[in-house]
């Protein structure tokens, strides 16, 4: 089953000012994902679903040599090309996350970041092959997603339920769609694409988002949000 899930027009505009200094991206997921990085210096990193362009630049000042991003969504891509400006080792892709990632070559890249983007997909276990396949021999995958805990208490029935849900996007008045998992699929899928786990967090807001918006704050210190891993390709 195909579903398209980029967040175009009003929503994509949503997205990527919310996602500049929200407390769930900017404060949550992408601190997470940050210290489970590590030092970028010199990496090759491939940003799948990278959005805005908000972890692009970050790698970058980071110290990334080259960063790939792949988007499906024409207004994400030109709020992340206005992020990262003339940068030329920033190369940004406008393709279908449903679609294998035939474009880019085996074994190029030392950090596969997918942030938040993966429960969005019909076709997780393709993109995971996907990730496995471009990552160089002992390079490591970064990858969030919304944690199932938090599933089962905001869209309730079973936690072992696997349905597609629409949600409320913020404030923006709109929704989104993604698919719900249990633990035991989402990193089940993850060793059978072949990734060894070496990092297992469960994020919270940083202090920085009380000044954003503390009720939010204080919910991620009360429910899990997020999940997020660091899996490591064989050698």
């Amino acid at each position: 089953m195909h579903i398209d899930t980029a967040y175009e027009g009003p929503l994509g505009d949503y997205f990527a000012d919310n996602a500049t200094d929200g407390p769930y991206n900017a404060h949550t997921d992408r601190p997470a994902l940050f210290a489970l990085a590590g030092d970028v210096t010199g990496l090759r990193v491939l940003d799948v679903g990278c959005g805005a362009g908000h972890y692009i630049a970050e790698l970058r000042t980071r110290g990334a040599a080259e960063v790939v991003g792949v988007e499906g969504s024409a207004t994400l891509l030109r709020h992340a090309r206005d992020r990262v400006g003339e940068d030329d080792a920033v190369t940004l892709h406008r393709h279908d996350l449903e679609e294998p990632l035939d474009f880019l070559p085996d074994d190029c890249f030392d950090l596969v970041v997918a942030a938040l983007v993966h429960h969005h997909l019909e076709g997780r276990r393709q993109l995971l092959a996907e990730a496995h396949r471009v990552l160089l021999p002992g390079g490591a995958l970064l990858l969030s997603t919304v944690h199932p805990t938090a599933d089962w208490v905001w869209h309730g029935g079973s936690y072992f339920d696997e349905d597609r849900v629409e949600t409320r996007f913020g404030d923006s008045g709109a929704t989104h769609s993604y698919r719900r998992m249990t633990m035991q699929t989402f990193l089940g899928e993850l060793l059978e694409a072949g990734f060894a786990l070496e990092r297992f967090v469960e994020p919270r807001a940083t202090e920085a988002a009380r000044r954003v918006d503390e009720s939010r704050y204080l919910k991620t210190h009360r429910t899990p949000f997020f999940v997020a891993v660091r899996m490591r390709k064989g050698q």
